[in-house]
């Protein structure tokens, strides 16, 4: 195994500065998000989520964000996942998004809730048909005993919905979207020396800072 130690990358793409920042984080970070995109980073999107498991340990996962409304951060999963049930148990949670081509990072903290479910059925039917088979056939999180269960099931499901492209969605299925308290933005710089501008929601507004790298 190489020796991961003596691994070094210099930053220097670009700059971030307080005084050029947004005054509304969300409003920042579509600006990243949209820059991400328009240069092709793959999966612009993905975002790690973490969470609470019930013996008070963090665990997290990469998931992908499918909108932001009303400035809140949404995705879709099985509420019976270890995530979902860890989220109706515990609220709490941490997005993080690392954009390495663009030497960016942008860690997000706050409080989930359920998506309506009209909402969420919204979504699912705009899902493609495989995706939607897919969520109904899989039992997410469980323990199984071989791939052929999950086979078996999708084909259950195949000739359950046989002539329909959009699907009822799922009891089980729907989204959470995340209220965010917190921001951080994170732009490498040369010799480790990053700006990092972090957005905190206190008494109503944010206040914005600038943390030592």
């Amino acid at each position: 195994m190489q020796n991961i130690a003596h691994i070094r990358k210099d930053y220097s793409k670009a700059t971030l500065d307080i005084s050029s920042v947004e005054t509304n984080p969300v409003t920042q970070f579509e600006t990243w998000l949209n820059e991400a995109i328009k240069s092709e980073v793959p999966e612009p999107n993905a975002m790690n989520l973490a969470t609470v498991n019930e013996q008070g340990r963090p665990t997290s996962r990469i998931v992908l964000l499918k909108g932001i409304e009303n400035k809140k951060f949404q995705f879709y999963t099985n509420y019976q996942s270890k995530k979902g049930r860890e989220l109706d148990n515990n609220a709490t949670c941490a997005l993080t998004f690392f954009w390495p081509e663009l030497e960016r990072q942008v860690r997000i903290e706050g409080v989930a809730e359920r998506v309506d479910a009209l909402r969420s059925e919204a979504y699912f039917q705009s899902r493609p048909r495989g995706s939607q088979i897919g969520a109904w056939s899989s039992p997410q999180s469980s323990i199984i005993k071989n791939r052929e269960i999950l086979e078996e099931r999708v084909a259950q499901m195949e000739t359950k919905f046989t002539g329909l492209d959009k699907l009822p969605k799922p009891n089980q299925w729907g989204g959470f979207e995340v209220t965010p308290v917190y921001f951080e933005f994170w732009q490498g710089r040369s010799s480790r020396l990053h700006d990092r501008i972090e957005y905190m929601f206190v008494d109503g507004e944010w206040k914005i800072n600038r943390l030592a790298p």
